[in-house]
């Protein structure tokens, strides 16, 4: 495969894991802004929304304030933010039209169709609690339908595994993020760890990544933060966890090398990266410092997207 179409196929995945990401952020702000003061807490969950996404100082040049119409305008529509769910689905369908015929006839139909429906919703009704609300429902089924097809009808071939590759290394990435910016935004300093504030906003992460039924199913008992963190780190049977994503990156590389005939940096790493994950636990991360942790996953994380990036796509 020439590396232009890997590339295209690679990126054409990240861009709509990230739009589906954006969607379910600013769906779990929007649910939190809802609560009584009492459980929503008295920070700018429409903040956290966006330094989740790792653009706070970016937002700041842009917009006085964070609120529900600059962080929705920002994070959903703005051609100033490369990451905004509408920039991501029309770079997603440049990629998919450049591929073309690398791509099955659902996936194609997936991608522009969305491209498509995506001129239904305009800055103005997404502003509302309804409006917003069918908005972010779209894109995430958007993103659901993409990567049903692709699972569904394409050949386990080098163009699949570059899609997929793209997929988990973003999917780890925002993971980490949302993780994160709780840990250190979303609990006010004189919140009480296990109160009713504290529980909602865990919940809420949940909510984000689809989680809230598998934590009963694993763990059985009322949402503490270490066991949320466990979960979404260290739990391979979480499809979201950094764990999770890293077995599906290290197979799919592997299978990549096989198809190429070697080995190479890439692999190296991504293997680095999922032991480091085995061979820790959830109680050494706490002592460590769990932002010191993800941050330096994020680190390794997109030091793995440059190696990939420089072994295959370049």
């Amino acid at each position: 495969m020439l590396s232009r179409t890997a590339d295209n196929l690679y990126w054409l995945a990240r861009y709509i894991e990230r739009a589906d990401n954006s969607a379910r952020i600013l769906d779990a702000a929007n649910r939190l802004t809802a609560m009584p003061v009492a459980y929503a807490g008295s920070s700018n969950e429409w903040e956290s929304a966006v330094s989740a996404t790792g653009k706070l100082a970016e937002f700041r040049t842009l917009y006085p304030e964070a609120n529900a119409v600059t962080v929705v305008d920002y994070l959903g529509f703005s051609k100033a933010n490369p990451s905004s769910i509408r920039m991501c689905l029309e770079t997603a369908r440049s990629n998919a039209r450049a591929v073309r015929s690398a791509l099955t006839a659902v996936m194609w139909e997936a991608i522009n169709g969305a491209w498509l429906d995506l001129r239904k919703f305009d800055r103005g009704k997404a502003f509302d609690r309804a409006g917003l609300d069918a908005f972010l429902s779209f894109v995430k089924e958007a993103a659901l339908r993409l990567d049903g097809s692709a699972y569904r009808t394409m050949l386990r071939t080098d163009a699949y595994w570059f899609f997929k590759l793209g997929v988990m290394i973003e999917r780890a990435d925002s993971t980490a993020r949302i993780l994160d910016v709780k840990y250190h935004v979303l609990l006010p300093e004189n919140a009480q760890v296990g109160g009713s504030l504290d529980y909602f906003q865990w919940s809420s992460i949940l909510r984000t990544v689809s989680a809230v039924t598998a934590y009963h199913w694993v763990y059985r008992e009322s949402l503490k933060p270490w066991l949320v963190a466990d979960l979404l780190m260290l739990n391979a049977q979480m499809p979201r966890s950094l764990a999770s994503c890293y077995d599906s990156i290290v197979e799919t590389l592997d299978l990549i090398a096989r198809a190429y005939g070697r080995q190479g940096p890439a692999q190296r790493l991504a293997r680095s990266i999922r032991t480091g994950l085995a061979n820790v636990d959830i109680t050494q991360i706490f002592q460590r410092g769990l932002h010191e942790s993800l941050i330096d996953f994020i680190d390794q994380n997109g030091r793995l997207g440059a190696a990939v990036a420089e072994q295959y796509l370049s």
